[in-house]
């Protein structure tokens, strides 16, 4: 923003920071480069068998296609603030499309796996900075009373990209082939291009130094905890060397980073934006939240095809409503945040969000579609609830000139705790699956009277019989630890409760016009 607009959006804050003449279609662009951007982060994954083939890779080497994009786009998140400062907001976000996009065709061109693993490191990079950036805007070019229909906008983007990537992605897969997932981008990439050029206005400049060793040390931890959380399942993760070596570089990192960040001069991250305490809060609040948000969208898909049978397609179709739902919440609770409390919006959302993960704990191999997508509608709409006030509370006392880094910090919060929420569950069902395996085997033995009444045959010690019963048996281990993994998200969930109430919430000034609101205790 300019200098004029930042002082006149102090002294009168229900003025928007940054005056646009086309909001509603620069909003767009903005929203059309956030889907594109988050689609890609899940879209790709259904492809990965045919990339394999088509690569010459080994199932083990293909999924540095995901590892590399992942690891880079975490540690350039945060370089977000110090770039806008130095080339501004719009050459930046310009930059950071084009860059998106013009990668995204030479990944669907690659050959070769090193080609495709380069590609998608630099297509992180360039991604990395689309998602804070759009925030950052939507929260500058709209007046405090929009906050929230912003906020619900920039939700439905982020929320409902995931949800539709793998369909998506499997229909192209499956209708063309695996490089069109990345095709797909250029002409969502060339209209966003277009419009925020031609309906955003150029950003002042803040000339600031670049604190190569703070930006090192916080690049060391997260690029390491990254690599931790992706590569942990398949090292057996603390029984390597490489998970507590990985772990190691995760601690020492952060821990110099917040020590020379406090003492150093012109820090690479201002920490002081950290004394806000609803960004403070609402940071730890999307981390857990964000243990949850992903982590059904990765126990679904295996659940459905491995265990119940859907194909991929109808995988995508059972899993749409969710999107529906979120689709749904995000149009009522921009309307809501405004005129409501904005933290007993979020304990709504908990309370939907928990109550969806509590249906889930009832699946049964013999159901139908509709507990899935029941669950999955109420799910989506109570996570609409949580992110579009959440995201109006974490930003609305912020400082202006803290507000890229604080977007930039929150989506990369909130991926982390993705990541984190993604490898515990993983890792809760490969280790149930165990145990459930060896507690139901131990009840089926020759000599089990239950057995001998009902079932003589298994006693006969027929191969036949008794690999099938060892399929059953693995069968049901496995919808049981799907199951237990539905409940720990629950409890998750309801952890996040008290940090509601240690928010500044936002309450309706009486008489007010537009729904404006004011924060309070």
């Amino acid at each position: 923003m300019s200098d004029a607009e930042e002082a006149a959006a102090a002294i009168d804050p229900s003025k928007p920071a940054m005056v646009v003449e086309h909001r509603g279609l620069l909003t767009a662009g903005l929203m059309l480069a956030t889907v594109m951007q988050v689609l890609d982060t899940t879209i790709a994954n259904v492809a990965l068998p045919h990339m394999a083939a088509s690569l010459n890779a080994a199932q083990s080497e293909i999924t540095w296609v995901l590892t590399s994009y992942i690891v880079a786009a975490a540690i350039a998140t945060p370089l977000t603030g110090w770039f806008a400062d130095q080339f501004g907001q719009k050459r930046l976000f310009l930059t950071s499309i084009a860059g998106f996009t013009l990668i995204s065709m030479l990944c669907g061109l690659a050959t070769g796996l090193t080609e495709m693993v380069v590609f998608r490191i630099l297509q992180g990079i360039f991604g990395a900075m689309i998602v804070p950036l759009a925030q950052t805007v939507l929260l500058e070019i709209n007046p405090r009373e929009k906050i929230g229909q912003a906020m619900a906008i920039y939700g439905a983007g982020i929320m409902i990209g995931p949800i539709i990537g793998p369909t998506l992605g499997g229909y192209l897969t499956e209708t063309f082939n695996w490089r069109y997932v990345f095709f797909v981008n250029l002409p969502v990439g060339a209209l966003a291009f277009g419009m925020v050029f031609v309906f955003m206005h150029r950003t002042d400049l803040h000339k600031r130094a670049f604190d190569i060793f703070g930006f090192g040390m916080l690049a060391l931890s997260i690029g390491a905890l990254q690599l931790l959380l992706d590569r942990g399942q398949s090292i057996g993760w603390f029984s390597s060397a490489e998970a507590w070596l990985e772990l190691g570089l995760t601690v020492s990192g952060l821990w110099v980073f917040v020590v020379h960040s406090l003492t150093a001069k012109q820090p690479f991250v201002d920490l002081r934006m950290f004394r806000d305490r609803n960004l403070a809060m609402g940071l730890l609040f999307i981390f857990i939240i964000g243990l949850t948000l992903f982590s059904g969208l990765a126990l679904l898909p295996p659940l459905l095809q491995n265990l119940m049978g859907y194909p991929v397609i109808e995988t995508g179709l059972v899993m749409a409503p969710r999107g529906v739902g979120t689709l749904l919440s995000m149009i009522v609770v921009g309307r809501l945040v405004g005129r409501f409390d904005s933290r007993l919006l979020v304990l709504i959302g908990i309370g939907l969000t928990a109550w969806s993960l509590y249906l889930m704990t009832g699946f049964s191999l013999q159901m139908g579609a509709t507990p899935v997508i029941v669950s999955g509608v109420i799910q989506g709409f109570g996570l609409g609830f949580v992110f579009v006030p959440l995201s109006t509370l974490t930003f609305a006392t912020i400082e202006g000139r803290f507000r890229t880094d604080a977007t930039s910090f929150f989506s990369l919060v909130r991926n982390i705790g993705s990541g984190v929420g993604i490898s515990l569950v993983s890792l809760v069902l490969s280790n149930m699956i165990q145990v459930n395996h060896s507690e139901l085997g131990a009840h089926i033995t020759a000599t089990s009277p239950m057995v001998q009444a009902q079932a003589p045959q298994l006693t006969s010690g027929n191969p036949t019989i008794l690999a099938l019963v060892d399929g059953l048996v693995s069968q049901q281990s496995a919808m049981i630890a799907y199951l237990d993994d539905f409940k720990l998200m629950m409890f998750v969930c309801l952890m996040a409760t008290p940090i509601v109430f240690l928010l500044r919430g936002s309450t309706p000034k009486k008489g007010a016009p537009g729904g404006a609101t004011a924060m309070g205790e």
